[in-house]
């Protein structure tokens, strides 16, 4: 208490001293007005504590200064823009970006709109103005134009010429299409054919003793070749039915009206075989009532003539029925401008490389013109006519080879005129580029429909196990796919299922679509999986040869060849090498191969029963073997088969 009674004194003191030194100190209150009689415990206290803000207390609102946030825009950029570029992305114009690069060392006379500016410019413009960038992104996907090339429009009437008609010959195999043919231009192509059966398109100018030119499309009469009668159908103007007396309406003679009726195509029905005793023109005619192709016999309008294409009987009047319905028609086309046409049929030759079967529908087709078809294009480099002679130029209705394809275009392409080589790729590229398109938007569907199934899979397989705890859920599924869990990766890609690889060559792409198609129809997956694994045009080579090796295939060549190498390096790795030049040959030898990698199937034939009569032993040597008599009851018994020994139901012994 003293020490405290000595401290108030002095402070005293220094108040009296001097009181406006601590008139604001921290303990004001202590201090009374001098001369007071107020004892220190009397003053009334007025303190004004400085303390730390306790939570839940509230500041006082005068004090309190709230920054407002300040949103800055943001601008995307990219490298090489260029200024009118930058300002569309600010939103300002020109003027604003020429204000921002003031006091820089930019060149502000030589900038223009167009000009590309640096990076660091294109910041310094964004930053002075207030905002902040961002790098546009840079896989943002461009659209590519479309630079396909497409048919020209209409011509004027007044540019059309006069065309040849283009006829097709059609019909069932083996029913003189051919013949017929060969006996218009007095010519021997049966005799060339293998089998005596058209297995490709030909294309043929026939010049009439009356001065007319008709352009001929002979068809394949077989089951197999029936997109080959499709393609000479959608070609052509006039279709030329060829029936057979002997045989009437068949199946392909029925596919050739449908075909006929589909490409609204007006048809003449040509009655062959008429010179045979049997013959019976009435019968034919009868028969096509039942597919609705009325004769002009029987009130129609489908003409009907009785020829003999063998003999060359009344072959001028086909002839003339053939022009007449021509002129009817008024066949016209324009000679002038880019050429168009149809791929009918497309070859590798050995010497001239890709060659394409042409029909020219519009324009003049010469040497040095480049075409474009599908995917692949051409500079012409020769035309040669169906004798194998060059030609200098092709009009409309002609049918013609072209040599100088880069790459072999597929039958039933739209062939047309471009300008330029450089058009040409770009043609080409963009069409590639079109079917990637296709292609990858197919597969995402495909993918997404996976997804889709395989998340409803999911969700079933939990369904029943969602009132489990997830270590019981855990538990529940091990057990579950526990025999799937147990087996190696290799051994689960491994497949029992018998399987059939092939390797497909033809000598054109016709033979090969035909031959794909046949394998399409194909139905016995479940049994032996059937896979085409490579399809081509030209000879069997040793790539082939080596792809059949590494799958484990066959190769099947339809009117190809293999030289002596390839044959003896296809009998050293053990690759069946199947050539045919007939097309059921074909189909038949891959019938047996198909057969033959199924297992076999075991059947029983009871050749006889007998009953057990008595049984006995009998000693043979120090043995004694079992004997069963037995009575014959049906048929007969022979010791060199097997014998089952039946007791009720129930086998007691089977063997020799």
């Amino acid at each position: 208490m003293s020490v405290m009674s000595l401290v108030m004194r002095g402070t005293r003191r220094l108040v009296h001293t001097d009181p406006a030194l601590f008139s604001n100190f921290l303990f004001p209150a202590l201090f009374c007005r001098a001369g007071s009689t107020d004892s220190l415990l009397t003053c009334q206290p007025n303190r004004k504590f400085t303390f730390k803000h306790v939570k839940g207390q509230k500041k006082d609102q005068k004090t309190q200064k709230v920054k407002p946030k300040v949103y800055k825009q943001e601008v995307e950029i990219r490298q090489g823009m260029t200024a009118a570029a930058l300002a569309e992305a600010m939103n300002k114009d020109f003027d604003h970006v020429l204000e921002a690069l003031l006091n820089t060392s930019v060149d502000l006379d030589s900038l223009e709109k167009d000009t590309v500016l640096e990076e660091r410019w294109i910041k310094e413009v964004v930053t002075r103005s207030g905002m902040k960038f961002r790098w546009a992104k840079l896989s943002t996907s461009r659209e590519q134009p479309n630079k396909d090339a497409c048919r020209r429009p209409p011509a004027d009437p007044n540019l059309l010429v006069p065309r040849p008609p283009v006829v097709t010959i059609m019909g069932h195999v083996d029913h003189g299409k051919t013949t017929l043919l060969d006996s218009l231009r007095k010519s021997q192509i049966v005799s060339t054919e293998a089998g005596g059966i058209t297995q490709h398109i030909g294309a043929f100018l026939v010049q009439l003793p009356t001065g007319e030119k008709i352009t001929f499309l002979d068809t394949p009469g077989h089951a197999a070749f029936s997109s080959m009668r499709a393609r000479g159908a959608n070609a052509t103007d006039i279709v030329i039915l060829v029936v057979a007396t002997d045989d009437g309406v068949m199946n392909q003679t029925v596919e050739s009206i449908e075909h006929a009726r589909r490409a609204k195509v007006p048809m003449i029905v040509a009655v062959n075989k008429c010179d045979k005793p049997q013959a019976d023109p009435q019968r034919v005619k009868q028969e096509l009532l039942a597919h609705d192709v009325v004769c002009e016999e029987f009130g129609g309008d489908v003409q009907a003539i009785h020829i003999s294409a063998l003999k060359g009987d009344n072959l001028l009047a086909l002839a003339e029925a053939t022009v007449a319905l021509a002129e009817v028609l008024e066949l016209k086309a324009e000679a002038t401008g880019p050429v168009e046409g149809l791929v009918i049929e497309s070859r590798t030759d050995k010497g001239k490389g890709p060659v394409t079967t042409a029909i020219v529908q519009r324009g003049t087709l010469k040497r040095g013109c480049v075409l474009v078809a599908g995917k692949s294009w051409a500079k012409v480099r020769f035309l040669f006519d169906e004798n194998g002679c060059a030609v200098r130029e092709a009009g409309p209705s002609t049918a013609v080879e072209v040599v100088g394809w880069k790459e072999l275009p597929s039958a039933g392409e739209t062939i047309l005129e471009v300008e330029s080589e450089q058009r040409a790729r770009e043609v080409v590229e963009w069409r590639s580029h079109d079917e990637e398109q296709q292609k990858l938007q197919e597969e995402m569907i495909a993918i997404e429909q996976k997804q889709k199934l395989h998340l409803e899979e999911y969700r079933r397989e939990r369904e029943g196990l969602s009132h489990l705890s997830w270590r019981q859920r855990k538990v529940a599924l091990y057990r579950a796919n526990k025999t799937r869990f147990a087996t190696r990766p290799s051994e689960r890609m491994q497949s029992d299922q018998l399987s059939l690889p092939l390797i497909i060559k033809g000598d054109v792409d016709g033979s090969v679509e035909a031959i794909l198609n046949i394998l399409d129809s194909y139905d016995a997956q479940q049994q032996c999986e059937l896979e085409v694994v490579h399809f081509g045009i030209g000879d069997i080579s040793e790539n082939d040869v080596n792809m059949a090796e590494m799958f484990g295939g066959s190769i099947y060549g339809f009117n190809v060849a293999a030289s002596r190498g390839i044959e003896q390096l296809a009998a050293r790795k053990g690759i069946p090498l199947r050539l045919h030049s007939v097309i059921y040959k074909l189909v038949d030898q891959l019938k047996e191969e198909l057969s033959s990698k199924l297992p076999p199937l075991v059947s029983e034939n009871i050749t006889g029963e007998a009953s057990v009569v008595a049984m006995f032993d009998v000693t043979v040597g120090k043995k004694k073997v079992p004997v069963a008599g037995c009575r014959v009851q049906k048929g007969q018994l022979d010791r060199r088969f097997r014998f089952r020994l039946i007791r009720g139901r129930d086998t007691v012994w089977e063997g020799e």
